[in-house]
């Protein structure tokens, strides 16, 4: 613990939305934030230097992944992720649960863990809660995720409870075989859309999590009303002195939804999978620049933007690069969208230490348009 710590600066008298402080081994996190993703040690097309000038203060890295290439020993022997990436501030890593849950039909759970075939080679695997805090001990991140199952959306109340006694049964197993007191392990609450389930997930969750603890389970296929219930729900259940992680959420509707929930901390690769698609992200909803409308649109994606990308190109020129296939396209668009929720996120901590939080969030989701919102 006397690696972290986190401080509540400012809530909003309002809404449940807080300005905190996180500080951790690589340094301090200011709260709530977007935290872009590097699913293998890298967010796609973006070098360090990219990500600092947006303004990224942490990044994720999966474990799943990296398990499978180059593998967590390669990684240790570099040196840990921050030494391998070449990234000096706060990382966290999943550790795999979604991904894994993601395969569907190529694994196989069980109390003991989890056996699969890997989505490259076809190679079978089993990881257990144990091996998956040595993996991620190895990566050596500043926040560590406790290993878990994911239900999906629409899953039975029976499938739901024994998701939530094997994710019991495997935070304590996680919380025993870790042993880096310079990572942080957050405990994660699972239970679906079941209110019951999700506060008997809480309890659980509450002995081991001592600063940071995590909500999964949610955008996994639910409607966006259905998880904010959920939040609202979790809201007053949560510790108040520790920081809250809603995993795998990050449409800018979403985050400023969130915030007001109480979340400090959100992350999605959503930002850079649509840029890759030739969409971005505007304080008015989405964009799809390769249509044909902006051709001869020679302004920038957003003009009140302070990206690289805005301050540089225009609408007309990313629209050729993504119509041409050229890498440079999903680049700029990637920066475009990270920069914007980073942003985001920044502006409701000001919006928060300056007690007027809730009048910036009627005003933003009132001018955002939902219609254009569902990727």
């Amino acid at each position: 613990m006397e690696n972290f710590k986190f401080e509540v600066i400012k809530e909003c008298s309002k809404t449940g939305a807080r300005a905190g402080l996180l500080h951790t081994p690589h340094g301090d996190i200011e709260t709530p934030i977007f935290m872009p993703v590097g699913t293998q040690a890298t967010v796609k097309g973006l070098r360090p230097e990219d990500l600092t000038s947006i303004g990224a203060q942490i990044i994720l890295s999966n474990t799943y992944h990296l398990f499978l290439r180059p593998g967590h020993e390669i990684v240790r022997e570099a040196g840990g992720l921050h030494k391998f990436m070449n990234w000096n501030k706060p990382i966290l890593t999943d550790s795999g649960g979604f991904q894994i849950f993601s395969l569907s039909n190529l694994r196989k759970i069980n109390n003991q863990g989890v056996e699969f075939r890997s989505h490259l080679s076809g190679e079978k695997h089993f990881i257990t809660p144990e091996l998956d805090i040595k993996i991620q001990e190895a990566l050596g991140a500043d926040i560590i995720m406790a290993f878990d199952q994911c239900t999906e959306a629409g899953c039975s109340y029976q499938q739901a409870v024994d998701a939530r006694l094997i994710t019991k049964n495997w935070l304590k197993r996680c919380f025993e075989a870790h042993t880096n007191e310079k990572q942080m392990l957050f405990p994660i609450v699972q239970g679906n859309i079941y209110k019951d389930l999700r506060k008997q997930c809480v309890e659980d969750c509450l002995p081991f999590a001592k600063c940071g603890i995590a909500i999964g389970g949610l955008s996994v296929g639910e409607e966006k009303p259905v998880m904010y219930d959920i939040l609202d729900f979790l809201n007053p259940l949560l510790p108040k002195d520790q920081p809250r992680y809603l995993m795998g959420v990050g449409s800018p509707d979403c985050l400023v939804e969130g915030f007001a929930r109480g979340v400090d901390m959100m992350d999605c690769v959503l930002p850079t999978r649509i840029a890759r698609n030739g969409t971005c992200f505007t304080k008015r909803g989405k964009m799809v620049i390769k249509n044909s409308i902006y051709k001869e649109d020679f302004s920038p994606i957003d003009s009140k933007c302070d990206c690289y990308t805005c301050k540089n190109f225009s609408r007309a020129y990313i629209r050729h690069l993504i119509n041409a296939g050229e890498m440079l396209g999903a680049e700029l668009l990637s920066i475009h969208n990270l920069r914007m929720l980073i942003k985001l996120a920044h502006d409701c901590r000001e919006a928060i230490l300056g007690d007027y939080f809730k009048d910036f969030m009627d005003e933003f989701i009132a001018n955002y348009d939902l219609s254009k919102s569902k990727f």
